[in-house]
C-alpha cells in the first residue's frame, strides 16, 4: 500500500472494527455468570408459573388446563414435565424435555431455542419464546457497525481532499526540480499543508529569484569583464612593439581595474545567496567612517558616536563604497556625517554634485547600472551598498536635501541599552 491517504484511510477503519470486536467481546465475555435480559424475563415467567400452576397432585386435567391458560395468556409454547422429565401437561408446538442434570437453561430443538427452569417442587416448566431470542451483544455490535460505517464514509473524502493537496504539492515540488523556477502550488485552507505550501511558494520564489540574480550577474559579469581584458590585449600588443613603459603602467591600472571588479561580483554574488549575517559584534560607526575617509583627500567625516551591530568588513565596505561613488561621480567636497534619528543610525555621504535624477534613484542600486554618460566603475557599487544595509537590518536611499542635491543615506539599527 503505497498511496498515503489509503493508508490513513484504511487506519481509520481498522481502529473503528477493532472497538466493534473489542465492545462486542467484553459485551459476550465480560458479563460472568450474570444473566441477560432475556434470561432475567424467561426465569420471571418460570417463577409465575410456579404459582399459577396447580400442585404437582392435582390431577392431570387441571394441571393441562392451567398450563394452556397460561400459555394462551403468555403467547408462547409452554410445557410441564415432571422430576424425572416425563410430560404432565403441554400447550402449543412440541418442547424438548428437560435436562436430566442440571438447574435449566437454553436448549435447542427442531422449534427453535426453548428454556427450562426448575420449580420449587422439582418439576419442570420448559417455555419457548415467542419469537428467537437474539443476544443483546448483537444489537450493540450492529449498532457499533453503523457508527463504523459512517464515520468510515464520512472520513474518505476528508483523508482523500488532505493527500490530494500533499499530491499536488509533490507535483509542484517535482516540477520545480525539473527546471520550472516559476511552479507554484495553490493554498488552501489554514493547517499544516497550507503553511508548507505557503514555505514552498517562498522558497520557490527566493530560489528563482537568486538563478535570475545569478544568470543577470554572470551576463552583465561577462559583458563587463571584456572591457578592462581588451584594454589589456592592446596595452600588451603597444608595449611589445614600442616598449613604451606608459603601457606598462596602463596594464597595471587595468588589472587593478579587473581585480577589483572580480572583488565586487563575488561579493555580490555571496550575499544574495546569504540570509544572515556570518558574525556579529559591536561597530562604532563614526570611527569606522574616520577611518575609510582617511583614505581620500579632500574628504571630511563628521558627526556623533553610534554603534551598531554587524561584520565590521562589510560595514566598512559600505563606507568606502559611498565615498568612492562620491569622489568618482560627484563633485568636491565630499562629506560624510554620522548621527542619531531615533532607533537607527544614520550614514550620510553628500558631494558637491547636481546629484541623481529623480527618475534614476532606485534604479541605481541595480547591479551594473550606470547613469547615462558614465562610464566610470562597474556599477556594483552602490548595489552592494544597499545588499550589506539590508543584510544588516537596514536600508540605503538616495535623500537630497536642501543645498545638498547629492546625498545617499543609510539607516542601521542601534545596539539597545
Amino acid at each position: 500500500m503505497r498511496r498515503l491517504y489509503l493508508k490513513i484511510y484504511f487506519t481509520i477503519v481498522a481502529s473503528l472494527v477493532l472497538v466493534v470486536l473489542i465492545t462486542g467481546a467484553v459485551w459476550r465475555f465480560g458479563s460472568g455468570d450474570g444473566e441477560s435480559p432475556a434470561e432475567q424475563t424467561l426465569n420471571m415467567v418460570g417463577e409465575l408459573a410456579s404459582f399459577a400452576l396447580p400442585p404437582a397432585d392435582a390431577p392431570a386435567a387441571a394441571q393441562q388446563r392451567a398450563v394452556g391458560d397460561l400459555a394462551q395468556r403468555l403467547g408462547t409454547d409452554l410445557a410441564l414435565f415432571s422430576q424425572t422429565g416425563i410430560p404432565i401437561a403441554a400447550a402449543g408446538r412440541r418442547l424438548p424435555p428437560p435436562p436430566r442434570d442440571g438447574d435449566g437453561g437454553w436448549m435447542r430443538g427442531l422449534g427453535g431455542p426453548a428454556w427450562s427452569l426448575r420449580l420449587p417442587d422439582r418439576r419442570w416448566v420448559v417455555v419457548r419464546a415467542p419469537r428467537p431470542v437474539r443476544h443483546p451483544a448483537i444489537g450493540l455490535v450492529l449498532f457499533l457497525a453503523g457508527v463504523a460505517l459512517a464515520v468510515a464514509l464520512g472520513a474518505y473524502p476528508v483523508v482523500r481532499g488532505l493527500t490530494r493537496r500533499l499530491e499536488r504539492l509533490q507535483t509542484g515540488v517535482e516540477t520545480l526540480g525539473a527546471g520550472n523556477l516559476s511552479a507554484r502550488v495553490s493554498v488552501e485552507g489554514k493547517d499544516e499543508v497550507a503553511r508548507l505550501a505557503e514555505s514552498f511558494n517562498r522558497s520557490a520564489e527566493r530560489i528563482e529569484d537568486l538563478v535570475g540574480a545569478h544568470r543577470m550577474l554572470l551576463a552583465n559579469a561577462s559583458h563587463e569583464l571584456r572591457t578592462p581584458l581588451s584594454r589589456i590585449r592592446l596595452g600588451l600588443e603597444l608595449l611589445h612593439e614600442t616598449k613604451d613603459e606608459k603601457y606598462k603602467s596602463e596594464i597595471e591600472r587595468n588589472i587593478a581595474e579587473l581585480d577589483t571588479m572580480i572583488d565586487e561580483i563575488l561579493l555580490a554574488s555571496r550575499l544574495d545567496a546569504t540570509r544572515r549575517l556570518q558574525s556579529e559584534e559591536p561597530v562604532d560607526l563614526l570611527a569606522l567612517a574616520a577611518e575609510e575617509g582617511a583614505r581620500y583627500d579632500g574628504c571630511a567625516v563628521e558627526g556623533e558616536a553610534v554603534t551598531v551591530r554587524g561584520e565590521r568588513r562589510l560595514l566598512g565596505r559600505l563606507i568606502r563604497n559611498l565615498i568612492e561613488n562620491a569622489a568618482r561621480h560627484g563633485a568636491p567636497p565630499v562629506r560624510v556625517a554620522v548621527g542619531r534619528d531615533s532607533a537607527v543610525a544614520v550614514l550620510e555621504v553628500t558631494d558637491g554634485g547636481a546629484g541623481i535624477p529623480e527618475a534614476e534613484r532606485e534604479r541605481v542600486f541595480l547591479p551594473f547600472h550606470r547613469l547615462q554618460r558614465d562610464t566610470q566603475g562597474a556599477g556594483l557599487g552602490l548595489a552592494l551598498v544597499r545588499q550589506i544595509a539590508r543584510l544588516h537590518g537596514g536600508d540605503a536611499v538616495v535623500a537630497p536635501r536642501p543645498g545638498h542635491p547629492s546625498c545617499l543615506r543609510v539607516t542601521l539599527p542601534l545596539v539597545a541599552g
